[in-house]
């Protein structure tokens, strides 16, 4: 979960920080809670979340504790809210020409994200929080669901070349005007190139390189091909839904 380090300003003992969840463009309160966000991360990195603390946070991030209590409340609205900001970056799936190379991207960008030291950490202890935290869990997969609603356009592109075929019932759509790659869920295509790679990275903690990355884009792209991801007597498919 790469994101830009934002330096923690000069201590505020205001109530300049955002409500968690709250979207604001620019200005003091912006920079207020990316370094709030900032010192979350490098608390988790550096002690996990059971060793995280409020005090810890307005050490590292230049606002006062009483603000951090009265916005966020608590640990579990730091680190669910410091996920919620992480979402609402400017990433975008990749678009290579082909469905195989957008595949291909999107598992060399896991791959760099966790193998890298300098950016693997930040985004291995988050997932580690959720596992000990709902709320954090629950921002998660919102942070996730958002990422994989992006991934909608990768889908569309394909069908449009016609490296993926619509759903019977999507094609009719498309026909009228209608969206023509609904009815395939880019959530679970998404998720079948990277989880071979999570699941090696955090279950049975074994390296994750080009050749492995490959077998998951390889995997994917039959599945697809063969119709795996299209669902049935549905036109609504769910990309954010839980795997």
């Amino acid at each position: 979960m790469p994101d830009e380090t934002v330096p923690a300003s000069g201590r505020e003992s205001g109530g300049s920080a955002p409500s968690p969840g709250t979207r604001r463009p620019g200005g003091r309160t912006a920079r207020t809670r990316a370094a709030v966000r900032d010192a979350v991360l490098a608390g988790l990195t550096e002690h996990g979340y059971p060793g995280l603390t409020v005090e810890y946070v307005a050490a590292h991030s230049g606002v006062h504790k009483t603000t951090l209590y009265r916005r966020w409340k608590d640990v579990e609205g730091l680190v669910a809210d410091a996920l919620d900001l992480a979402g609402e970056d400017s990433w975008v799936p990749p678009d290579t020409g082909s469905l195989e190379g957008d595949l291909r991207a999107l598992a060399q960008e896991v791959v760099d994200s966790f193998t890298d030291p300098a950016v693997a950490a930040s985004g291995s202890a988050m997932i580690a929080a959720a596992f000990q935290s709902e709320r954090a869990a629950d921002a998660l997969r919102d942070y996730y669901a958002e990422r994989f609603a992006r991934c909608e356009a990768l889908v569309e592109r394909a069908v449009r070349r016609g490296e993926l075929a619509a759903a019977p019932d999507a094609a009719a759509e498309a026909a009228s005007g209608a969206t023509p790659h609904r009815g395939i869920d880019a959530g679970a295509l998404v998720r079948s190139v990277s989880a071979p790679l999570f699941f090696r990275l955090f279950i049975t903690r074994e390296p994750v390189d080009d050749t492995v990355a490959e077998q998951a884009v390889a995997a994917t792209l039959a599945a697809a091909r063969a119709g795996a991801f299209t669902v049935a007597g549905r036109t609504d498919a769910s990309p954010g839904a839980a795997p």
